[in-house]
């Protein structure tokens, strides 16, 4: 796997996901926004520039090293503040802003592939690469944070359902930390990898 990537592809993925990443953690941060809590906006994050968003280690480090090791990568950026108290609709204004993240990046792999239909491309060139290595990316990103698995984007829709023991729960492990997260994911990366690789597949298929 590592001999079979060139810097230029390295050098395309990092950009790809460098742009996926922040209009996902954007999109959280003005549906948080439009919703009534301007945390976000105080906090600088209401932008694309990708230098708010992200997080050397968990954004480029860490899925680049296990995309390198033929392994699904795991794709994480700085988090966007808000605060669920100032949003309307409560706990479901919470899923929206969750929601948000995750469908920027089906709209952008769709928007990407209907240029790259209209376009014409040529099957192995470089704008094809770039074109297929973005599509690939969000909807990596559109599957992967829809698992319900705090602090991933799915809990909040599941939190906004789920009962009230439920949810004592998923905020016990929320409040472990990003570290405790991360090793309970690579533990389910086995289980769930094979999964998530074939949902990718078939929406990439389908796209393009």
């Amino acid at each position: 796997m590592i001999g079979s990537l060139t810097f230029l592809d390295i050098g395309i993925f990092i950009g790809c996901l460098l742009v996926a990443m922040s209009f996902h953690e954007a999109m959280h941060g003005f549906v948080a926004h439009w919703l009534g809590d301007d945390t976000a906006h105080l906090a600088g994050r209401l932008t694309l520039n990708p230098l708010k968003h992200i997080d050397v280690m968990l954004t480029i480090l860490l899925p680049l090293g296990m995309l390198l090791l033929g392994a699904q990568p795991i794709l994480a950026a700085k988090p966007v503040p808000f605060n669920p108290g100032r949003l309307k609709y409560d706990e479901f204004g919470a899923a929206l802003v969750g929601l948000a993240g995750p469908a920027s990046n089906l709209l952008l792999a769709i928007a990407a592939a209907a240029v790259m239909h209209l376009s014409g491309v040529a099957v192995g060139t470089l704008p094809y690469t770039v074109f297929i290595t973005f599509i690939s990316l969000n909807i990596a990103l559109f599957t992967f944070n829809l698992l319900p698995i705090p602090p991933l984007d799915g809990s909040r829709v599941l939190f906004a359902f789920a009962p009230e023991p439920l949810q004592k729960i998923m905020l016990q492990i929320e409040q472990a930390g990003f570290a405790v997260i991360l090793v309970i994911l690579i533990l389910l990366i086995p289980v769930i990898g094979p999964i998530l690789s074939n949902i990718n597949e078939f929406l990439v298929l389908l796209l393009v």
